[in-house]
């Protein structure tokens, strides 16, 4: 299939630029396979729209202030340094640096004076390796020798998607983040999961629908555009993913008793159907990486449904919604959803797809 068949027209102004009001408040487009039908609901009405002994899959990575602004030594010239991944070794990292044509093995930074007037400390960094794609190592460190993760997370900025067209506020850092999150290691955030509230998870709970975590640590891959004509020729870049023993038995149970397992979340999905499942058709539990590319063509194994905001054009994203909900009755979705006026992306409203 060609990339340009994953293409809709969408108006900037339904790009959302901020959070809803209030987490939850978001309105909720319901896709029904089965009837054929599309409905216009709020995310608060999620309980009343799944049914007991649904199975409720969420990751619950957190996010971390990736971004780090400051300047670089000598000269005081303005350097950003956004962490992808970590390297391996003790505070080294993979990061994409700007200005890149500036900024070469040797070249030092330091970072502090973008949050709160530098309240929080300064980090040091030094390129210390060059690669591909304009992605440098990068060591850091702390002149104290305090932890450097600390330091991190006190200067460091929310790497909020380069669609939103403004610099990360204080409230990002609550906002950009779901109630659930635990397992510190993402870029990006899960960003179907950012609709549900306490209130709303309490009250699944109480409609019988039952709720497992899994983890998935978002890393660049969810930004990288497709470059190539063929979707078939696209490469995704492997995350970490990790389930354990427990969440592997709550599959197992709803696979066996033919229960619905919804993902909340495409990053949820992948992970899922990364999984091995044995000959006597238990799933595995374990962690690892998975560069799992699902697009149309994909044979479902335990995903049946699956909760989801709105992706860009042509992105992998999207052509993971496609294969579950179709590409023409998603694509048929998106245009209504613009028709209807729907807010798309991280901070937008939500799609069901059931």
């Amino acid at each position: 299939m060609l990339t340009s068949d994953f293409n809709f027209e969408l108006p900037d102004e339904l790009i959302a630029q901020q959070p809803p009001a209030e987490r939850g408040g978001s309105r909720l487009m319901v896709v029904d396979r089965e009837r054929e039908a599309v409905q216009h609901r709020r995310f608060a009405e999620l309980p009343s729209l799944l049914r007991s002994g649904d199975l409720l899959v969420v990751n619950d990575t957190r996010v971390f202030p990736a971004r780090l602004i400051g300047h670089r030594l000598p000269g005081g010239g303005a350097a950003e340094c956004f962490l992808i991944r970590p390297s391996g070794e003790p505070d080294k990292w993979i990061a994409l640096v700007h200005p890149g044509q500036r900024l070469r093995e040797g070249a030092r930074m330091v970072f502090g004076a973008g949050r709160a007037g530098g309240a929080g400390g300064t980090l040091h960094g030094e390129i210390v390796g060059r690669h591909f794609h304009g992605r440098r190592t990068v060591r850091l460190w702390t002149e104290d020798g305090s932890p450097v993760r600390d330091t991190l997370d006190a200067i460091g900025h929310v790497p909020l998607p380069p669609y939103i067209k403004r610099p990360d506020a204080d409230t990002d850092r609550d906002r950009y983040q779901t109630v659930y999150a635990r397992e510190r290691g993402s870029i990006a955030a899960p960003t179907a999961g950012l609709h549900f509230t306490p209130a709303i998870l309490e009250k699944l709970a109480a409609a019988g629908v039952e709720r497992i975590s899994i983890t998935l640590h978002v890393g660049y891959g969810t930004f990288q555009p497709i470059r190539v004509d063929r979707i078939e020729e696209h490469e995704m870049e492997p995350e970490h993913y990790e389930v354990s023993v427990e969440a592997a038995a709550a599959l197992s149970r709803a696979k066996r008793e033919h229960r619905r397992i919804i993902a909340v979340g495409t990053t949820s999905t992948r992970t899922l159907e990364s999984l091995a499942i044995g000959d006597d058709g238990e799933v595995r539990a374990g962690a690892g990486e998975t560069a799992l590319f699902i697009r149309p063509g994909h044979t479902f194994q335990l995903v049946s449904g699956l909760l989801t905001n709105f992706h860009l054009p042509q992105s992998s994203l999207l052509m993971l919604v496609s294969a579950l909900a179709g590409r023409e009755r998603t694509l048929a979705a998106y245009r209504e959803a613009v028709a209807e006026r729907y807010r798309f992306y991280s901070y937008g409203d939500a799609m069901l797809i059931l």
